[in-house]
This record gives structure tokens, C-alpha cells and sequence, in this order.
């Protein structure tokens, strides 16, 4: 690549959004149209061995020529990653490991194809898997929502409606939903696209869950001190891409609640009754999510692998 057309060609994009004519005919105008087309978001599925499971990945541009990024992997949250490596159509990147065990890292590798891109990731422990990935829809709603009826998705009595991600822990104690240990997730049969959603749960001190929206975007529930700085990974955050304003925990043993709207992309939680992420873009999906189909309709997805949790409401409000 050759840096001097780069510069120059990355800057002209960025001020007229396209190819300036006169270097239409040169073969670094190719080379600067493909790193253009990288820019963006992208949903990606990776083959594990037969097994799908959900990626995503984010590139922009710093300054005139450097190409950043976030990475979701299929597990842990959004990590940055300092430089996106391009050359004529291909790329690469690669980062450390989060929650894995081990030192190595993991490294990306991709290009762009008719329909988007596609390459291989090398995890951190030397396993080699195959990927795809197309550009994320923006989700972008013309008109306000026409909300329709209020559905219980708890009715307070069984696990009707519900089904466990592996061998089922939860059970109704007294009307309340309980996961009383570690074990499978629990997710919604029904589907849906916008939404409000109320949620009312409590945790033991130390305890931790989620509620994921449409299964791909978590709201962290987490025994959270009220005086921690706000994080993305703390209470109320959306996990790895939005922090909340303030901590509004109540503290473990105590009934809280969420409500959440989520209209396209943008979120809006109140948490025990205030305001702390206010109509915010969510990027892409969050670690854990069920699958990277971000423009179809999703479940309510309750986390129960991360200790004990207990809910005694969940109503949802599904956009008409």
C-alpha cells in the first residue's frame, strides 16, 4: 500500500463521501474504495466446528489512514482494537484474551467479498474457525411506536412460555421465578422487535445476571456498590458499550426494577425509577448473545449461569 495515495484518498472521502474522479483510473483508488467499504459495522457468525456462533466486529477511521475498531467475540464484551491492518481487500487484527485462560492472543483475520467479508480467527489457544459477516442494519424507525397490550411473561405459577438453555435449574417459589444456583439461562418463546419492557428481580450479595434484549443486548443486573464508577459492566449498563449515568442499586436482598424501552437501536433504562441511559445507541450485540441476526425479532433472554437471581415480574409492552 502506498501510504502518500492513502492519505490523500482517505481525506477526500471524508470530505466529499466518494472517489475524487481524477484518481478513478489508479489502482490505489481501488485500494482506498475497498477501506472504505470495511468502515462500518458487521454482524458476523463464526463456525465452530458445525456449531454457529455470533460475532461482531466495528472499524473506523482515526485521523487520515489508521483503521480502529471494536471486536465482539463469542464470548466476553466489546474489546477495542488499536489497529486494523489493510491491504488490498484483506485485513487483520489482533487482541488479548479477557475472560479466556491463556496468554496467546487472538488473531482475526478477513476480507471483503461481493456480500461482505469472511476470513478466520485463531483463538488464543491455536483453534482455527471459519467466519462471515454482513454489514449490520442501522435500525434506524421513521415513525414513533403504536404500543400494543401489556403480555406477563411470568405468570407467577410455572415456567410456561420459558425454556432452558441446558439442563433447567429454574423453578417458582411463592410466585417468584428463581434460579437458586448456577446453571442454564432461561429465554422467552415469544419473540419481539421494539418493546417496553418492566422487569422486577433481586440477588443475593456477590450474585450477577442480565436481561438481554431481542437475546442479543444485555442489561447488567450485578451486586454493584452504589459509589462505583459507572460502568458499562456494572448495574444497569448495557454490557461493554453503555454506561449508565449513576449507579441507582438498591443493594443485594432487596426487590429492584428495570424499565427498559428499546425502540430500533436506541435504549432508554430507567432503573428503580430514575433516568440513568437516556435514548442511546446501542452498537451491535453484546457477549452471550443468542445469534448476530440484528434486524429480525428476538426473545427475552434472562441469564442464569452467573449465580443465584430471582424475578417476581416481567411484562413487556411489544411496539404494534
Amino acid at each position: 500500500m502506498r501510504k502518500k495515495f492513502l492519505v490523500l484518498g482517505m481525506s477526500c472521502l471524508l470530505m466529499t463521501g466518494a472517489v475524487v474522479p481524477a484518481f478513478a483510473a489508479s489502482a490505489a483508488t481501488h485500494t482506498v474504495a475497498d477501506a472504505k467499504d470495511l468502515i462500518g459495522r458487521w454482524d458476523i457468525t463464526v463456525d465452530e466446528n458445525g456449531k454457529s456462533a455470533p460475532s461482531w466486529l466495528e472499524v473506523k477511521l482515526s485521523g487520515h489512514k489508521t483503521l480502529v475498531g471494536y471486536f465482539v467475540g463469542t464470548s466476553g464484551s466489546a474489546r477495542p482494537v488499536a489497529e486494523v491492518k489493510f491491504d488490498n481487500g484483506k485485513f487483520s487484527f489482533s487482541i488479548p484474551p479477557q475472560w479466556e485462560s491463556g496468554d496467546g492472543y487472538f488473531v482475526i483475520e478477513g476480507q471483503l467479498t461481493a456480500s461482505g467479508i469472511e476470513g478466520t480467527i485463531t483463538t488464543n489457544t491455536g483453534q482455527k474457525y471459519n467466519w462471515k459477516g454482513v454489514k449490520a442494519p442501522y435500525l434506524k424507525r421513521e415513525t414513533a411506536p403504536v404500543w400494543g397490550k401489556a403480555i406477563n411473561l411470568f405468570n407467577g405459577k410455572d415456567l410456561s412460555g420459558w425454556k432452558a438453555m441446558g439442563k433447567n435449574q429454574w423453578e417458582v417459589r411463592n410466585g417468584i421465578l428463581t434460579s437458586p444456583h448456577s446453571g442454564a439461562n432461561l429465554i422467552s418463546e415469544q419473540k419481539f422487535t421494539d418493546f417496553k419492557l418492566h422487569v422486577e428481580f433481586r440477588y443475593q450479595k456477590g450474585s450477577n445476571s442480565g436481561v438481554y434484549l431481542r437475546g442479543r443486548h444485555e442489561v447488567q443486573i450485578e451486586d454493584s456498590p452504589k459509589d462505583a464508577h459507572p460502568s458499562s459492566v456494572l448495574f444497569s449498563g448495557v454490557y461493554g458499550f453503555l454506561a449508565p449515568s449513576e449507579i441507582n442499586a438498591l443493594g443485594p436482598d432487596k426487590w429492584q426494577r428495570y424499565d427498559i424501552t428499546l425502540i430500533g437501536r436506541m435504549v432508554t433504562i430507567v432503573a428503580n425509577g430514575k433516568t440513568v441511559i437516556s435514548n442511546q445507541e446501542i452498537p451491535g450485540i453484546t457477549g452471550g448473545a443468542l445469534d448476530s441476526n440484528e434486524g429480525e425479532p428476538g426473545p427475552i433472554y434472562i441469564q442464569g449461569d452467573h449465580g443465584p437471581i430471582e424475578f417476581r415480574k416481567i411484562v413487556i409492552t411489544p411496539a404494534k
